[in-house]
């Protein structure tokens, strides 16, 4: 037996149990993992809350990222052996002390990153990756909007696209998050509850507008986005912490400049094993290098998830939150 967050019930908080389950032995094409570091994520709230709807029904094992050891491979598995470290990025499962997984779903931990690095990056790092270098490919001189700069994704993409050569504008809640999100690649913050982010973004860019705006709030920010962004630059909404944005009528993206809007998850651009393989060789590389430093600011033992969440959900947290099994 090994213990495990489950969820049988959509809700609050406080429908996360802590609970004996049977781990399993690993069949072909599989591994267990003794998870050292698991990852707090936005995402998490949404298939607790049921905003997103579980793929594996009741009760079921939030969480999409960790690190961990090889405990066990099973049949037809090469490129993994036991004691191996690995992480990854879904599917759900996460929050638990051990899990089997699919083999090809996991990577290879770089000698430079920690299990806890590795852990509170994942999917988050992936997540910036994409965005930047996929999504919207950044190049040098570009303006970028980016909500919730003092958030894990946040302080991991200010960083990147500094490095790409953009000038980074971030909206956050505080002046201590402004602090922070200042001290990782941020160009300007602006504070988004006592300012109007559409005027300082425009006094920013001299009237021009962003090339993109980078948006995981959702319904706070729209469609006030749309008016940071340049003729033809682009909208992507990759989360909806604030909730949904409402329906709306295409035309408004003419009327705003002919802009591009998509709304894309990490897990389309990792589906092939060889993207996986690129966009965490690319994590690893520049964190390994100092490039992207990883912040850590809230760790919590895994039997409590729910006080996790309740401090996630307050926006009490900065940067990326682990889950200790």
């Amino acid at each position: 037996m090994t213990k495990a967050i489950r969820v049988h019930e959509t809700g609050g908080p406080e429908v996360l149990l802590y609970e004996d389950v049977e781990a399993g032995a690993p069949k072909d094409g599989e591994i267990l993992i003794r998870h050292t570091a698991i990852g707090l994520n936005f995402i998490d709230v949404y298939f607790r809350s049921g905003l997103y709807p579980s793929p594996a029904g009741f009760p079921f094992t939030p969480g999409n990222e960790a690190a961990g050891i090889v405990v066990e491979t099973g049949s037809g598995v090469s490129g993994f052996k036991t004691g191996d470290r690995v992480a990854y990025a879904g599917p759900l499962g996460a929050y638990s002390e051990m899990r089997v997984i699919a083999a090809d779903k996991v990577v290879h931990v770089s000698d430079s990153v920690t299990d806890n690095q590795a852990a509170a990056m994942m999917l988050k790092g992936m997540t910036a990756w994409y965005l930047l270098k996929r999504t919207f490919q950044i190049k040098p001189g570009q303006t970028i909007l980016y909500h919730a700069a003092a958030g894990g994704v946040g302080l991991l993409l200010g960083q990147w696209a500094k490095h790409l050569g953009a000038k980074v504008i971030g909206t956050a809640s505080s002046q201590e998050k402004i602090d922070l999100a200042l001290a990782h690649g941020y160009d300007h913050v602006i504070d988004y509850r006592n300012k109007d982010f559409v005027a300082e973004v425009r006094e920013l860019t001299d009237g021009n507008g962003c090339d993109v705006v980078y948006d995981s709030v959702g319904k706070d920010t729209f469609p006030a986005s749309l008016d940071c962004i340049r003729p033809l630059g682009m909208f992507v909404s990759f989360g909806q912490s604030s909730g949904p944005i409402e329906p709306f009528n295409l035309a408004l993206l003419s009327q705003k400049g002919s802009l591009f809007a998509t709304r894309p998850t990490l897990f389309t651009y990792i589906a092939k094993r060889t993207e996986l393989e690129a966009a965490a060789a690319d994590l690893f590389d520049v964190v390994g290098k100092g490039i992207v430093k990883v912040e850590i600011n809230q760790t919590y033992s895994l039997v409590d998830a729910s006080q996790a969440h309740r401090d996630l959900e307050s926006r009490k947290t900065t940067g990326s939150t682990i889950l200790i099994p």
